[in-house]
């Protein structure tokens, strides 16, 4: 048979196709990102409009008319002794945010020794960023330096009562110190404790499972609410005659076994989604169970659901303004505390105040989420690009 009787027969060449377009210019990101199809133009042209409809009020708003420094209200007041401020004002009241800073940082920690506060920060960055770093070496010294020693060395200093040093009382703390400490104690205690708790429930062990099914089921089928609401109300009913815990240290313990309900789950989903041969390779090599899981099954696991921990941990540092429900200020609770100062007291402060707030936490839990993009990418070894 002719091959010119078949249909399906190429009879012509194909004709040459363009080059692919690069996207290390401006031109090529703008044309495979933003411009790539009919839809895509009308979507770009849709939001540049928004922007160009939204954009120059915020500015406005944020810098332009903003306040930038005094010491009370008449800087950002709209309405003054006479009638409407004559310069039509009605920006950003900064200089609140300016004025109050420490407080929103250091809560009532007395001012002489809030240098103790600062060091004890300069520590967590100078020990969190090598550890963040995949290519710098004695990572397991770093990580006992920062989830063994850190801790134990940061309260002595916070606390005092030692070498010298004042008490502060915890009712003292408060601010941005409140929520980075619940947030790094919650994060260390979770992570370890949710990979406990999603291996004892899928233990063989009938006791072991029943008791981490239970735990993480009651502590994720109430609000964390309720969980630090029992931590400073029931908790003392259940304590010898004499005995108490700091309001703080409930805190902790409840956020803690909050997030690590939650980890569990996730990692939990990570170890379903390893093939059920991995773990019978290991058997046949003849490791241990803890040989195999540490080695072979929980880095596979966590590999595939940094997303889903980074969301836990992201979860975690917000809903620390929570603890408000106990007694604490944390940094949107001293900030929403300053609203009724009448030395600040304005129809811009509140909003000023809450703008602050969202720019702290966008900014920590954005390059959390940057990190995890990074470790991705890092760790995507599973195929060739």
């Amino acid at each position: 048979m002719s091959t010119k009787d078949l249909s399906y027969v190429r009879r012509d060449m194909i004709a040459p196709e363009p080059p692919p377009i690069s996207t290390k210019t401006i031109g090529g990101w703008l044309r495979t990102n933003l411009l790539a199809t009919p839809k895509d133009v009308v979507l770009t042209i849709l939001a540049l409009a928004l922007l160009a409809l939204a954009l120059p009020g915020i500015i406005n708003w944020l810098f332009v008319q903003a306040s930038w420094f005094g010491a009370d209200r008449s800087v950002c007041a709209t309405v003054v002794q006479g009638g409407i401020r004559p310069d039509g004002w009605k920006g950003a009241c900064w200089a609140f945010v300016g004025d109050r800073f420490q407080q929103f940082m250091f809560g009532r920690y007395p001012l002489e020794e809030r240098w103790r506060v600062i060091l004890v920060g300069i520590m967590l960055i100078v020990l969190l960023v090598p550890l963040l770093m995949p290519k710098l070496p004695y990572k397991a010294l770093n990580a006992v330096l920062l989830f063994l020693v850190y801790p134990v060395v940061s309260f002595f200093l916070l606390h005092g009562n030692v070498l010298g040093l004042d008490r502060v009382e915890t009712p003292l703390w408060g601010g941005m110190m409140v929520t980075l400490i619940l947030s790094f104690v919650g994060i260390a205690v979770s992570f370890p404790v949710g990979i406990l708790l999603a291996l004892g429930r899928r233990s063989p062990m009938p006791v072991l499972r029943t008791f981490c099914i239970l735990f993480i089921e009651i502590i994720r089928g109430v609000p964390l609410v309720m969980v630090l609401f029992m931590a400073n109300v029931m908790l003392p009913l259940f304590l010898p005659t004499g005995w108490s815990i700091d309001n703080f240290l409930r805190a902790v313990v409840g956020v803690s076994l909050f997030a690590s309900a939650y980890m569990a789950e996730v990692i939990r989903g990570g170890l379903q989604a390893i093939p059920k041969g991995q773990g019978e390779g290991a058997d046949s090599l003849g490791l241990s169970y803890w040989q195999k899981t540490r080695l072979i099954i929980l880095p596979q696991a966590i590999k595939l659901v940094i997303p889903g921990i980074v969301n836990t941990f992201i979860g975690l540092f917000k809903d620390t303004s929570l603890v408000a429900i106990i007694g604490m200020f944390d940094l949107l609770n001293i900030i929403r505390l300053n609203f009724t100062d009448t030395t600040w007291i304005t129809p811009m402060t509140p909003l000023t105040g809450l703008v602050f707030a969202g720019l702290i936490y966008w900014i920590f839990c954005f390059s959390m989420s940057r990190y995890s993009a990074f470790m991705e990418r890092h760790l995507d070894t599973g195929h060739k690009r």
